[in-house]
């Protein structure tokens, strides 16, 4: 089984991991943080918004499974690419929407995504393309949030199950289980 990666960003990596970490073909999400300046970064100066990061995810995949343009489907589907360093009620520029392509192929692929998606869209998207770098894995209470508490924490209730639903109405034979 070939793996690959997909490095995406869109808002509360809480949200964003329990999009995928029950697609086929999906074998480990991590959430953590990308596309700053200041080495192994921790949640607090991410959410300070000064380190020039955004709280992303890590997805390993088995692209036999489930393809790099199908996660990017799902990653436009689950959240809004349309407001700039913002999702919902998460202001700053490290909820920014952007892909972290590991590959000149995946950021063909990426370009294309976000052509497709714009039909999708009234508004301009503003996911940005952004250099895949240094990858810092956030803190292990971070790590399979959803799963572990976030049924208990008011914030994910309003935001992930919303999310959870368009994944299940878009993308139901993606789901495993």
């Amino acid at each position: 089984m070939a793996q690959e990666i997909a490095t995406l960003a869109g808002g509360c990596f809480w949200c964003t991991e329990a999009v995928y970490q029950n697609l086929k073909g999906v074998s480990a999400v991590e959430s953590g943080y990308i596309g700053g300046e200041k080495p192994d970064p921790t949640y607090e100066q991410v959410c300070s918004g000064t380190t020039g990061h955004a709280e992303a995810i890590r997805i390993s995949f088995d692209p036999d499974v489930i393809s790099y343009a199908d996660l990017l489907d799902i990653f436009f589907a689950t959240h809004n690419p349309t407001t700039l360093n913002r999702q919902g009620n998460d202001v700053g520029t490290q909820y920014r929407s952007a892909i972290f392509p590991r590959s000149p192929e995946q950021e063909a692929e990426a370009k294309v995504a976000i052509g497709r998606a714009q039909a999708d869209h009234d508004d301009p998207i503003v996911t940005t393309i952004e250099p895949d770098g240094p990858w810092y894995p956030a803190e292990d209470y971070h790590q399979q949030y959803w799963d572990r508490v976030g049924d208990r924490n008011p914030y994910c209730m309003a935001v992930i199950p919303p999310k959870l639903a368009k994944l299940r109405k878009g993308f139901a034979d993606r789901i495993d289980g």
